[in-house]
C-alpha cells in the first residue's frame, strides 16, 4: 500500500508562531538570554531548518558578540537551550494552545481505514512531533505513525535526507508516497527525495514559491465544520472541492514528478 508522509509544523497545527516562537521566547527569559525574536526575526529563522540550526545561528547575529560565550561552550549551551525550548513548547502543546489543522484528523482517519502506510518526517525535535501528533490526531491513531524527527539525519531541510531516510526505513519508493508540507523548504527537500507533494500553506509560508508542489492548497478542508480550501495551484488539475480527500490524494500520486520551476 502507498504511503502518506506528513511534515509536523504548519501541517498539523499552525505551531510556528503560537508554539515555537513562544517557546523559544520564554526560554530566552527563563535562562537569561538577552534575546527576544520578533515575528518578523522568526520569519527568518523559520528558514532555517532545526530548532538546535536556529538558536546557533545567534552567534552570527549582531547580539551574538553580547551573549559572552565561548566557542568551545556553544554546543552545550545551543542543547540547554533546545532542551529547555523543548520543554516550553511541549506544555503548550498539552495545553490545547494549537488545534489541530482542518481536515487532519479526517485525512489521516480516511488514509489509515484504507491501509496506507502513515509517517512524519520533521526537523523538530521528536518529543515535540509526538505531541504535537498526538493533540491533532489522538493518542491511539499516532500510535499508527512512523516518526522521523530532529536530528535522526544531520543535514535539515531543504535536504532530502529525512525523507530519503523515511523511504529507507519504511522499504517503499518515492513513487509508492505523497508527502504533505507547508514550506518552499519542505517542498524542496520532498522534490529532492523525488517526492510527490501537497502543499497547505501556513502562517509564515503562505507566499512562498511552490514551484514543484503536485497541489498547493490553504489547508486540507474540512466540511463538516464548516471550513473549506481554497485552491493556490493545480498544475494537474486534481480539482479538490471544500477538501483534500484520498481520491485526491491517490490522483496526485499517479501524476508524474513536478519538478521545481517546470
Amino acid at each position: 500500500m502507498p504511503a502518506l508522509i506528513f511534515d509536523c509544523d504548519g501541517v498539523l497545527a499552525d505551531t510556528e508562531v503560537d508554539g515555537h516562537l513562544r517557546a523559544f521566547n520564554e526560554m530566552f527569559t527563563q535562562l537569561g538570554v538577552p534575546v527576544q525574536w520578533s515575528l518578523d526575526d522568526y520569519a527568518e529563522k523559520v528558514r532555517i531548518g532545526g530548532g538546535k540550526e536556529r538558536l546557533a545561528s545567534l552567534f552570527s547575529d549582531p547580539v551574538g558578540a553580547e551573549l559572552g560565550i565561548d566557542e568551545d561552550a556553544r554546543a552545550e549551551t545551543v542543547a540547554l537551550w533546545h532542551r529547555t525550548k523543548t520543554e516550553i513548547y511541549t506544555r503548550l502543546v498539552s495545553d490545547g494552545l494549537m488545534p489541530a489543522r482542518p481536515g487532519i484528523a479526517r485525512i489521516v482517519a480516511e488514509a489509515h481505514a484504507a491501509g496506507w502506510t502513515l509517517a512524519m518526517a520533521s526537523t523538530s525535535a521528536e518529543a515535540s512531533v509526538r505531541a504535537v501528533l498526538e493533540h491533532a490526531v489522538g493518542v491511539e491513531q499516532a500510535k499508527a505513525f512512523r516518526i522521523f524527527a530532529g536530528d535522526a539525519v544531520t543535514n535539515k531541510k531543504p535536504s532530502p535526507d529525512i525523507y530519503l531516510l523515511a523511504l529507507d526505513e519504511l522499504g517503499i519508493s518515492a513513487d509508492d508516497a505523497v508527502v504533505i508540507e507547508d514550506s518552499e523548504n519542505g517542498m524542496r527537500a520532498a522534490n529532492a527525495a523525488h517526492l510527490r507533494t501537497i502543499v497547505t500553506t501556513s502562517t509564515l509560508t503562505h507566499d512562498e514559491n511552490f514551484d514543484g508542489a503536485s497541489l498547493v492548497v490553504t489547508c486540507l478542508g474540512s466540511t463538516a465544520d464548516g471550513v473549506e480550501l481554497e485552491i493556490a495551484s493545480d498544475p494537474f488539475t486534481i480539482a479538490p472541492r471544500g477538501e483534500v480527500q484520498l481520491t485526491h490524494i491517490q490522483k496526485v500520486l499517479a501524476e508524474p514528478l513536478l519538478h521545481r520551476g517546470a
